[in-house]
């Protein structure tokens, strides 16, 4: 069935439940956590010390549209109603990255896409989630096509976060193999059931994160049909499902705003963000309450504290306020979040694609560096840092800038960067 046939078939959505049988699952990876290179270790997850804040008085219930809109804003709001969020990234929004991430201004943060067969499978699965009290808030997200297994998924984690997000948006073909993320698109009666059956047991809201269709009109009722069935919030992703490249294809603000006006649960925006700049034009835009920073972060965790890369300083239209060294560098950030990682430990597989990221400028200057890294197929703690020292060493020093004059949205600084 092709996108462009959804629109009627919206029209005439039922809501039975339609589930698919997985016909491959997602590589269990069996790399050890770097809290011990001996033995595989599950990570705990800690405990908050209070309950999830929710605005749902219990499971199983049917209520009334006005009343569901009612409770969704509710909830935003007793949040905080967080504007710079951590998107959810595959391996690469785990906990340590999410917490240094809002050291440096970010105030909401998805998990990497869990998937719910497996993690219901599993018992190690919890190498693959953790958090802590500080993580918050935070959606849990997980890809699915069976509402029993999401639902069951969904149960183990619910007193651990804010939301549970549906991800509707991986364009991926591990995803279309798997028949989830936006190839679900395909299905809507399928993706309307795992709405329902979340929202119907759940006691933290559901959340949902899509791709747009190549027709307006069918993103829109598609993102109507996903607040009817019981979604508290919706992210949207401003590219088609067929629009992978975010370096090629520019985001559609324009149907991001066409969503936010034609809901009325809180929706997020996805898309075209390179700097703080970009997710205050976003926000006026198109009106959302927030926006999801992915690819961007990775390479640079402090974008929503206002710095930049040296790319992104030099390409600003705005070059009469100019742009300084800011006093941080990508070297400084790889070493907090070591120290993150030391603390929540993860697999190391995790630490070495973030480390590759943050130090992508250091080693264009010093290439025999990043082979050294390429070369260790044991990651210690120790060599680690010791590649930070020696990058230093040899100078040639990349640091992100800020501009001349500090310009933080709502006039206070980020967390860690109080004077």
């Amino acid at each position: 069935m092709k996108p462009s046939s959804n629109l009627s078939l919206l029209k005439s959505l039922r809501t039975r439940d339609s589930p698919f049988l997985l016909t491959r699952t997602m590589t269990q990876t069996t790399d050890l956590l770097c809290s011990d290179q001996q033995q595989e270790h599950d990570v705990q997850i800690e405990k908050p010390t209070e309950a999830a804040p929710t605005s749902l008085s219990s499971p199983c219930r049917v209520l009334s549209i006005d009343t569901r809109v009612e409770q969704a804003w509710a909830h935003w709001k007793k949040l905080g109603r967080p504007k710079y969020i951590v998107a959810p990234m595959v391996d690469n929004s785990e906990l340590p990255f999410r917490l240094l991430c809002q050291k440096y201004g970010a105030q909401a943060a998805y998990t990497p896409m869990l998937h719910s067969r497996i993690f219901t499978e599993t018992d190690n699965r919890n190498k693959e989630f953790t958090t802590c009290k500080e993580d918050r808030p935070l959606f849990v997200q997980f890809c699915a096509n069976d509402p029993d297994t999401l639902l069951e998924a969904a149960k183990r984690v619910e007193n651990y976060c804010d939301y549970v997000d549906i991800n509707l948006g991986c364009p991926q073909r591990i995803a279309r193999r798997g028949n989830y993320g936006a190839f679900l698109m395909d299905n809507l009666p399928l993706v309307k059931s795992l709405v329902e059956k979340l929202a119907q047991n759940l006691t933290v809201p559901v959340s949902c994160k899509i791709r747009i269709f190549p027709n307006l009109q069918d993103t829109l009722n598609y993102a109507k049909m996903l607040e009817d069935a019981g979604c508290s919030l919706v992210a949207v992703h401003g590219r088609t499902r067929d629009e992978k490249d975010g370096k090629k294809f520019r985001a559609n603000w324009g149907a991001i705003k066409e969503v936010r006006n034609a809901l009325r649960i809180p929706v997020l925006a996805n898309g075209n963000v390179r700097c703080i700049e970009d997710v205050e034009d976003c926000i006026r835009e198109t009106g959302v309450e927030g926006v999801l920073s992915a690819e961007t972060l990775l390479e640079n965790p402090a974008v929503f504290a206002g710095f930049r890369t040296a790319e992104w300083a030099k390409d600003s239209e705005e070059e009469e306020e100019g742009y300084v060294d800011g006093g941080l560098d990508q070297g400084d950030l790889v070493v907090e979040y070591l120290k993150l990682c030391e603390k929540h430990p993860v697999p190391w597989r995790m630490i070495r694609s973030h480390v590759h990221k943050m130090l992508g400028d250091w080693f264009k200057v010093h290439p025999q560096v990043r082979e050294q890294l390429n070369s260790q197929n044991i990651l210690t703690f120790e060599f680690l840092y010791g590649l930070v020292d020696q990058l230093k060493e040899l100078g040639g020093r990349v640091p992100l800038y800020k501009k001349r004059k500090l310009d933080i949205p709502h006039g206070s600084p980020p967390k860690g960067l109080e004077s």
